[in-house]
């Protein structure tokens, strides 16, 4: 799940906090990373279990509805909206699912000290235009269940500034996350299908081996060779000086010429677009152009000069 554009992120403000915490040994910084990136796989799971609050909230409120009719006498055998929802064919898989199970048991966190603004979260799920023209099916397959899911969970849920402040206040290292992970669990909700089991595996932490082994070596070599790396910069800034560089920029720049110079397997427009995605976040609005033409300055040079053979 974790992937190398996520790896560079953490790397980005990993490597920055290093540097703002004088003392530090790179073996406790590199123990940070690892955590920082398992608490983006917690982030992961955390957001699934969302959906199945949502479901038990729809539970519910059917079922105190149709007790409030039965105390009234007022029976009635039609499904509500909140029926329909709770009912729903790939919630139910969902809830199910060991994996999740299992996570939601062990981490304690199943939402109920948010329940006023799940509540809220679930409003709003009913009023949307999304699952009004749902509700109007004939019939329900587990397709329309899914990607009912899939539109509501997109629609009100990313996006969502009052979502991304509740999501803070749990964890500092969600702070930049959220986006990224909005994408794999959108990812993850595609990849159930009615046959799924309560054994259906959800995204494993890491994609492959490699790319944990990506992100040790990449920020174990930034930080070792920060000094050569900050060279190359300084002596290749044109008409500006070196301390007169915003510091993320720096930053960015010694990171990038990092993965260039040690990392010989990622193409270089690979590289470029990376660390250029990653200054339109993190630095300011002319950052990313400087930080092109200085990266692509030193580049040209090291080729010229056989230092690179990319």
């Amino acid at each position: 799940m974790i992937n190398r554009e996520l790896i560079r992120l953490k790397v980005v403000q990993l490597t920055y906090a290093y540097y703002q915490n004088e003392g530090k040994t790179i073996e406790v910084a590199e123990k940070e990373l690892m955590f920082s990136m398992g608490k983006a796989y917690d982030l992961y799971k955390y957001l699934l279990s969302v959906l199945v609050r949502m479901k038990t909230l729809a539970e519910q409120k059917d079922a105190a509805f149709r007790a409030r009719n039965k105390r009234l006498q007022t029976h009635t055998d039609d499904v509500t909206p909140d029926g329909r929802f709770a009912a729903n064919l790939f919630l139910a898989q969902l809830a199910e699912n060991k994996e999740l199970g299992e996570y939601i048991e062990k981490q304690k966190q199943d939402w109920i000290e948010e329940d006023a603004f799940l509540k809220k979260t679930y409003t709003k799920f009913m009023e949307n235009d999304v699952f009004r023209f749902y509700l109007d099916k004939e019939d329900y397959t587990y397709e329309a269940d899914r990607e009912v899911v899939r539109k509501l969970y997109k629609t009100c849920i990313c996006n969502n500034e009052d979502f991304d402040s509740l999501l803070e206040d749990h964890s500092l290292y969600w702070n930049d996350d959220k986006d990224i992970i909005d994408s794999f669990v959108l990812k993850t909700i595609k990849r159930f299908n009615e046959a799924s089991t309560p054994e259906q595996p959800l995204l494993p932490e890491f994609a492959s081996d490699e790319d944990r082994e990506f992100a040790v070596k990449l920020f174990r070599t930034t930080l070792e060779r920060g000094m050569e790396m900050r060279q190359l910069i300084k002596d290749n800034c044109k008409n500006w000086e070196f301390n007169r560089l915003a510091y993320m920029d720096v930053i960015i720049m010694q990171i990038a010429l990092t993965e260039i110079f040690s990392i010989p397997n990622i193409p270089l427009n690979v590289t470029f677009n990376e660390y250029l995605d990653i200054a339109k976040i993190y630095s300011t609005p002319r950052s990313a152009s400087y930080i092109n033409g200085l990266l692509d300055s030193i580049v040209k040079k090291a080729k010229s000069e056989n230092k690179l053979l990319k």
